[in-house]
């Protein structure tokens, strides 16, 4: 983006600001490209289908019941996108704690894509509900009162939105040019990132203790009193592993926008990520031996739902925690990638597997989405990456930030 563009900041006619915002919503780049041609038609279907949500009821396109309350949209939405949203806290801990400079550089889309996860999986849990101007009671403690583990989880997730908010505010005001806004601002980035630390922490271990109470109706195999520390380790090489996934798609596609020196680094990040990501599994790989060693569930494995839990422990965690180990030690960046996938596959069929596979498994009907549903969430998953995209190709994300914002620091 040209300089120009932060010289708004000396202009305060409102007109020039307002006919630069609404510049700003023009679109860049080709308009026909596959993804656009796959992910409009679904973003309007999933419109329509919202719109109708909404009028005739949450009945009209889901297959929830009063027994099984929750569905895609909680298991997935929310429960399995918060595990891939954890690489914001993640990455900060290691810039701003342990001040590892090598990952500055990827800092903000990092923070910037925890921030759009949070958000829409906000929205998503505000689809789920049945009455969703009720939301609010979770967070006032209304009915179940302040001790109950939803009212933690929700001021969690509200509050870690607006820490991360913070964190990426710095950004906002160089694309806007707000140099004073921008100093201050950058001032309370370590507080936001220490404050937004501890939020996700305990809202990544706080969505697994909501599941302690339903200890009657998850299956044994994925059933135990250590399912939010299980959550928020696994979150660990979840965020991770994502950061991974789409780090090496934004350098393709922003390739424009990132320096030689960020090119370059590029490599030994993911390397280093893949050392990480084999030590954390190897963590969760214990805890959850140990758990099941102590469960004395042998009988369970040789049934359908043993040979499903194996293929997860075995297929979905073993395998790549040894390929994140072995392509950091020949140093393979394909085999990293490789890994990243099959971990994010993993983390999807494990949170499933406790949410809706596992939930009431026993029972004489089961829960499947409706292809509503899916679509939904697709279009979720769709309007997120417009906005990703839209913000990317705007904001000083992956670019360099303009001179005068360096000079502030």
């Amino acid at each position: 983006m040209s300089n120009t563009t932060y010289a708004i900041a000396k202009d305060n006619d409102g007109k020039n600001i307002l006919k630069f915002l609404l510049g700003e919503l023009k679109p860049k780049g080709k308009i026909f490209t596959p993804f656009n041609i796959i992910s409009i038609p679904i973003m309007l279907l999933g419109l329509v289908l919202i719109v109708i949500r909404f009028w005739k009821g949450i009945g009209s396109i889901t297959n929830l019941t009063q027994d099984v309350p929750w569905g895609l949209w909680i298991g997935f939405d929310v429960v399995t996108g918060v595990a891939f949203a954890g690489g914001a806290y993640v990455i900060t801990f290691m810039v701003y704690i342990l001040n590892m400079k090598k990952y500055h550089s990827i800092v903000r889309i990092t923070v910037l894509n925890g921030f759009l996860a949070y958000v829409f999986y906000a929205g998503a849990l505000l689809l789920d509900l049945g009455r969703p101007w009720n939301v609010v009671n979770p967070i006032i403690g209304n009915s179940f009162g302040t001790s109950s583990v939803l009212f933690l989880v929700a001021w969690h997730f509200l509050l870690y939105m607006i820490a991360q908010l913070i964190e990426f505010s710095p950004a906002i005001a160089e694309w806007l040019g707000a140099r004073r806004a921008h100093k201050i601002l950058s001032g309370m980035t370590l507080a936001a990132v220490i404050f937004g630390i501890t939020l996700s922490t305990l809202h990544q271990s706080g969505l697994g203790a909501m599941y302690l109470m339903a200890k009657e109706k998850i299956h044994p195999l994925w059933y135990s009193e250590f399912i939010p520390v299980m959550f928020f380790v696994s979150s660990i090489f979840a965020g991770l592993s994502l950061v991974i996934f789409e780090g090496s798609i934004s350098n393709k596609v922003f390739s424009d926008q990132i320096s030689d020196k960020n090119h370059k680094a590029h490599h030994g990040i993911v390397i280093s990520f893949a050392k990480v990501c084999a030590v954390t599994m190897f963590a969760y790989f214990f805890l959850q031996l140990l758990v099941f060693v102590h469960g004395q569930h042998w009988d369970l494995l040789n049934t359908t739902m043993g040979y499903w839990y194996l293929t997860e422990m075995l297929g979905f965690v073993l395998f790549p925690m040894l390929l994140f180990f072995y392509s950091y030690r020949i140093n393979n960046i394909l085999l990293v990638k490789i890994a990243a996938i099959i971990t994010m596959l993993g983390i999807i069929i494990n949170r499933l597997n406790v949410t809706i596979i596992g939930f009431r498994w026993d029972a004489a009907t089961h829960y499947y989405p409706s292809w509503m549903e899916i679509v939904v969430t697709l279009a979720v998953i769709f309007t997120e990456i417009w906005i990703f995209r839209w913000i990317i190709n705007r904001m000083p994300v992956l670019r360099e930030s303009p001179t005068w914002a360096k000079n502030q620091k």
